[in-house]
């Protein structure tokens, strides 16, 4: 990929970012927040680790002319599944869907204009947690921030609930910067999908859709946090997640990249909780010039936590992958289980993957692992097949969907290759993946969490969806 030399004043000018602070009635604190957002993104560098500025994954961005402050119709939408909360991001805003009986027993879900609306006291519980930008890009997403809600679920909530949040492309020129920040108190169990589309399939220029989201998870509740990545392939898109985790709670990220120009994620999870426990699971599939930067931290801080990382990559064309992870255990996280899993296949001599795994270990009593490979589709296999009637093009397309779907059986999401599958398809296949083509919607069908082999105590008996 040839490396370009953009002007980044001219991507977002100051003069612009003041006009969306106004626009949005920014809080002071926010405001001030803004400027320096704005500030440090003409000053840093894309990549802020000189290690890895040389591979060039994030050459030919260009998001000259952006503007955050655009508006338009409201994009069209699937019917609702009943009981489930809903929220929409566009060109026209956010658009908020609280089942009345949710909110009558205290879930509590206000939008970022509600929460601007009652000033700086609000604006700190919805910032806890986001962290200084190091890159350009991040505090980019930061500068444009002009979608975002807080979910509070309170203590105790024993139904359970989904949460759906569906972020959507529309125009030329958009920026979708989207935070989002969430309580999930003792005991709850929440279901939350992520979900990026995009309703033209080429724009005439890059767009950015940044998405931010910040989980706080009480003693003994059950996460999962599902994302479907899947625009347009001129969009530039940012991700940034974290979690800490009460006394015994479980959280399962799940990442799925089918989509998009540029890609940058990263995944953040305190184990803070005694007995804790996260699933950070990724699958990635880049074609074309498509590239994904991918990195996975989990500090273990308290003791008898357990984390798991597992992230697989196919690419083809001229794609790129990076996949960095680092597992930290503190001095004092005794009895801690940790496995970081790092693989990526190579469809053709144009395409590149890097997998950086790393072990940082300060206490004596864990067990700790780390296992990374990046290999071309093995020819044995290939011929395998052929032996028996498939052509090779079929065969290598096969391994290479076997090779994704290894993650997809050990999520605790009930069928979620065949879930994926469309979407993935249709990359493959290189059609289309267009919101509202038709009259139809790539969003998600009804979902249900049950348990996997490796974690049969993950069950929450009830469909969410």
């Amino acid at each position: 990929m040839a490396q370009a030399a953009p002007r980044f004043d001219a991507w977002l000018s100051s003069g612009r970012v003041d006009e969306l602070a106004r626009t949005l009635s920014d809080p002071p604190e926010y405001r001030r927040k803004r400027a320096d957002q704005i500030e440090r993104f003409l000053k840093l560098p894309i990549e802020p680790n000189p290690l890895y500025r040389g591979y060039g994954y994030f050459s030919n961005v260009d998001l000259t002319g952006i503007d955050p402050s655009r508006s338009g119709p409201k994009v069209p939408t699937p019917p609702l599944a009943p009981d489930a909360l809903r929220v929409v991001h566009d060109v026209a805003g956010t658009h908020v869907t609280v089942p009345a009986a949710l909110r009558d027993a205290g879930v509590r879900l206000r939008t970022l204009a509600e929460l601007w609306a009652e000033g700086d006291a609000a604006v700190g519980p919805f910032l806890r947690g986001a962290e200084e930008p190091a890159d350009r890009l991040s505090a980019l997403a930061g500068a444009v921030l002009n979608r975002g809600y807080r979910l509070e679920v309170p203590d105790g909530f024993r139904q359970p609930i989904h949460l759906q949040d569906l972020t959507v492309l529309s125009t030329e020129h958009e920026a979708l910067s989207v935070r989002r920040s969430i309580r999930a108190g003792a005991g709850v169990q929440l279901l939350a999908t992520e979900e990026l589309f995009s309703t033209h399939d080429a724009p005439s220029g890059q767009r950015l859709a940044a998405s931010s989201t910040d989980l706080e998870l009480g003693a003994d509740s059950k996460t999962v946090f599902l994302t479907v990545h899947a625009p347009d392939l001129a969009a530039v898109s940012v991700y940034r997640r974290s979690a800490t985790t009460g006394p015994n709670a479980r959280l399962a990220w799940i990442w799925n990249g089918l989509g998009g120009f540029r890609t940058k994620v990263r995944n953040a999870t305190a184990l803070t909780g005694n007995g804790s426990a996260v699933d950070d699971f990724q699958t990635f599939y880049g074609a074309k010039e498509q590239s994904y930067d991918s990195s996975v931290d989990l500090t273990h801080v308290g003791t008898d936590t357990h984390g798991n990382s597992v992230t697989r990559g196919v690419f083809t064309d001229q794609a790129r992958g990076m996949s960095r992870g680092l597992v930290r255990i503190e001095a004092e996280a005794r009895k801690t289980l940790s496995v970081i899993s790092e693989h990526a296949m190579l469809l053709s001599r144009g395409a590149r993957s890097d997998t950086i795994p790393i072990l940082e270990i300060l206490c004596r009593d864990v067990k700790a692992t780390h296992s990374t490979s990046v290999a071309p589709v093995d020819p044995e296999r290939v011929f395998y097949l052929e032996s028996r009637g498939i052509p090779a093009h079929d065969a290598v397309r096969m391994i290479g969907e076997g090779f994704l779907s290894y993650v997809h059986q050990r999520t605790p999401v009930a069928g979620l290759r065949e879930l994926l599958y469309p979407t993935l398809a249709a990359r493959w296949e290189g059609r289309p993946v267009v919101w509202g083509a038709g009259g139809a919607f790539p969003v998600l069908p009804p979902l249900a969490v049950t348990g996997t082999e490796s974690a049969p105590e993950w069950r929450f008996d009830a469909k969410l969806r």
